[in-house]
């Protein structure tokens, strides 16, 4: 497994001098975050990122993510447009050395909470969401903005935005999302790219909108629709934790088997009732999930690929970017680490 650590570029106050310093810490995720959606990523820029993550002795081992338009998602006359470019960046990327590409297909908006600093019994604080508290109005105005979104639009396009997706509905989602992979992915499996979806965060709908990945049977149609080896998963454990019904260690060993496990997002989720959850630690007994599990069927499965841990706490005082402070996260690498070795260790036993 390749811990990983996730980084916003230059302008990150989690700088790569102090990533460095976390032990384990073999790779850096990724991105170019200023190139709108739906544009050509520059191969300037591209060389420019691998360089500056090299030069500290890491390897960029994930782009997280290349965003898809929402000209796709809606299967609008412009999306071979955009597809054409999404299909050029990801050739920009392998000539650079890059083999793994997280993206996600959630309509509109991207991660949604409802808290950025939820106060835990600790005294940190931490992402949070909580069905009852959406506040459809606030998104759909602009007056709340989570600091991942590529949007960037006025209120009146948010509308209709919000409306066409409801009148498309989760089959029309189905259908943009086959039309996407069966364009792109033979491109990926041609230059010798891993596709890894991450799983809409949280899995459900939300004011309406469909979200279509968020359980074990959506990555088997996703595998129906398009079984390309490049067609893969970003496996989070956050965002699948935050729905009591999905079994995480089945679905992790499902997809390592089938060799679709491109990606692993482990961070721990408390569950607060229905679809309501708030980001504790990342150790097993801080939340839902069962880490310990997760990393030892990970170890069973011998998996080589990319993992980082997730959003972490703010703690001792931090201030940041919600939910990628640097300390919080540096212990659940660490934590990860400990288990990785534990486990690895237990099957070399074993056999």
């Amino acid at each position: 497994m390749q811990l990983s650590f996730r980084w916003y570029g230059p302008d990150d106050p989690v700088t790569l001098e102090k990533i460095r310093q976390i032990p384990g810490c073999v790779g850096i995720v990724s991105a170019l975050y200023h190139v709108p959606p739906g544009e050509v990523w520059p191969e300037d820029e591209i060389r420019e990122l691998v360089r500056r993550v090299e030069s500290h002795g890491f390897r960029l081992t994930v782009i997280e993510s290349v965003p898809v338009h929402e000209d796709i998602k809606l299967g609008r006359p412009a999306r071979d447009r955009y597809i054409e470019a999404y299909q050029q960046t990801l050739r920009r990327l392998a000539k650079a050395g890059i083999d793994t590409v997280c993206y996600n297909f959630m309509p509109l908006f991207d991660w949604m909470r409802t808290s950025l600093a939820y106060l835990l019994p600790d005294g940190s604080n931490s992402l949070a969401y909580f069905h009852d508290e959406v506040d459809e109005a606030a998104l759909l105005s602009g007056r709340v903005k989570l600091p991942v979104w590529n949007i960037d639009e006025d209120g009146e396009k948010l509308r209709r935005l919000r409306d066409e997706y409801r009148e498309r509905g989760d089959e029309g989602l189905w259908d943009s999302l086959a039309y996407f992979l069966r364009a792109v992915a033979p491109v990926a499996e041609e230059v010798g790219i891993r596709l890894a979806i991450h799983p809409d965060d949280p899995p459900w709908p939300v004011i309406g909108i469909p979200r279509i990945i968020g359980r074990h049977a959506s990555f088997l149609r996703m595998f129906e629709i398009c079984d390309s080896p490049a067609n893969g998963v970003c496996f989070c454990s956050g965002s699948l934790g935050a729905a009591a019904e999905n079994d995480l260690p089945a679905i992790l060993r499902d997809l390592g088997e089938r060799n679709r496990l491109h990606f692993v997002h482990l961070r721990n989720v408390q569950r607060v009732g229905k679809k309501s959850f708030y980001e504790s630690g990342h150790l097993s007994r801080d939340g839902s999930v069962d880490m310990a599990e997760l990393v030892a069927i990970l170890a069973r499965l011998d998996y080589q690929g990319p993992a980082r841990p997730d959003h972490g706490r703010m703690i001792w005082g931090e201030t940041g970017i919600p939910g990628y402070g640097l300390y919080d996260r540096a212990l659940g690498l660490t934590y990860l680490n400990g288990l990785w070795e534990a486990s690895r260790a237990f099957v070399a036993n074993r056999v």
